[in-house]
């Protein structure tokens, strides 16, 4: 998940400082927990030190009645410089603002506004206002600022918003969310046919976005989504495991494919990419990089003969010392069922090798 989750928050940065996600590329090589905090700060610098003159005309809208100060917001100010103003007011006073402004303003000055400042906002303004900019910031694809405010909408509100919300837009959303402790709230509220449609609008090149929901989801709905995922038409799955490969995202799916029952487990490991040699290549190493053998060792169990042969060899080519922490956790899972078959389809070479290693011998049950 953190190379995902580093993804979504260098995308994040990008939108608070005005760039494209491309020219921040660099920082998605960082722990995502990192980012989150650099992007903390990043909010920091930039609306606690704004100039003097918005303190000057916050205080000055605070003088008239909230419909003149929503035509100066409108006629002066825009929105930008809108939603600046109303981060330096009484959460009270801007919504009292933004109820009198026309929902198209609002839904563009949303973009611009101090994150910090959204919970007590979004409290106090009326859910029909709530809909109708939620529906707007959607028709405006803009999932980044949804994805902001999603979580502080009430179960009422998001009940009317998510039927008028396409697949796509709240597949994107949920994966950029800021708070994800409330993204299993969410789901909840989707039901399982709408759910069954947001990951099916996946295979339409969001195959990562429904990877990065369903790491941020916890307990029951990561196995639905899971299952939901893995009972895709063959070519749509297919789709998956070929973007996984191709942008290595093997973290995010593995520990999916690990909840899911034998029966569709065996749909994924028959699917066509499962036997190119050189997608079943690239899994041994970032399966080593993660230690994610105890998830991938049930799938490779259902591979075809010749994938499993694949397999076999790459993982015949590790190091010692990789193979020596495979070994360790095959016996802490106790895996070796599922291990010693793998090795018998390798080289005699690479068996005696195997086979001499201190922790190998040590762990094989006698």
């Amino acid at each position: 998940m953190d190379k995902l989750l580093g993804r979504a928050e260098t995308e994040k940065i990008a939108r608070l400082l005005g760039r494209e996600p491309d020219e921040l590329a660099f920082l998605s090589a960082l722990p995502a927990d990192d980012l989150r905090r650099l992007r903390e700060q990043t909010v920091a610098a930039l609306f606690d030190g704004t100039p003097e003159m918005l303190d000057r005309i916050a205080r000055a809208t605070k003088l008239v009645p909230a419909g003149v100060a929503a035509a100066i917001s409108q006629k002066a100010l825009g929105p930008r410089l809108a939603a600046a103003v109303a981060g330096k007011l009484e959460p009270a006073r801007a919504a009292d603002i933004i109820e009198k402004l026309p929902v198209a303003f609002t839904a563009e000055s949303c973009a611009h506004l101090d994150p910090r400042r959204i919970p007590g906002i979004v409290d106090r303004l009326d859910e029909n206002l709530l809909v109708r900019v939620s529906v707007a910031l959607a028709e405006r694809g803009d999932h980044l600022t949804m994805g902001r405010f999603v979580a502080h909408l009430r179960d009422s509100a998001l009940e009317r918003i998510l039927p008028q919300v396409e697949d796509k837009v709240v597949l994107k959303t949920g994966s950029v969310i800021d708070l994800p402790q409330h993204l299993n709230r969410i789901v909840d509220l989707m039901g399982e046919e709408r759910l069954a449609r947001v990951v099916a609008s996946a295979a339409d090149g969001l195959w990562p976005e429904a990877l990065a929901v369903a790491g941020l989801v916890t307990g029951d709905q990561r196995t639905r989504i899971a299952t939901l995922a893995a009972r895709q038409p063959p070519e749509r799955l297919d789709s998956l495991v070929r973007t996984v490969a191709a942008q290595d995202l093997w973290e995010s799916l593995l520990p999916l494919v690990a909840l899911l029952s034998e029966d569709d487990r065996r749909a994924v490991a028959l699917l066509p990419s499962l036997s190119d040699p050189e997608i079943l290549t690239g899994i041994v190493p970032a399966v080593v990089s993660t230690g994610l053998w105890a998830e991938f060792l049930p799938l490779v169990e259902l591979l075809p003969t010749a994938s499993r042969e694949t397999i076999a060899t790459s993982a015949s080519t590790l190091t010692d010392d990789d193979l020596d922490a495979l070994a360790r956790e095959v016996d802490k899972r106790d895996l070796w069922e599922l291990v010693l078959p793998l090795v018998e389809l390798m080289d005699d070479a690479a068996k005696e090798r195997i086979f001499t290693l201190p922790s190998f011998q040590d762990q094989t049950p006698g």
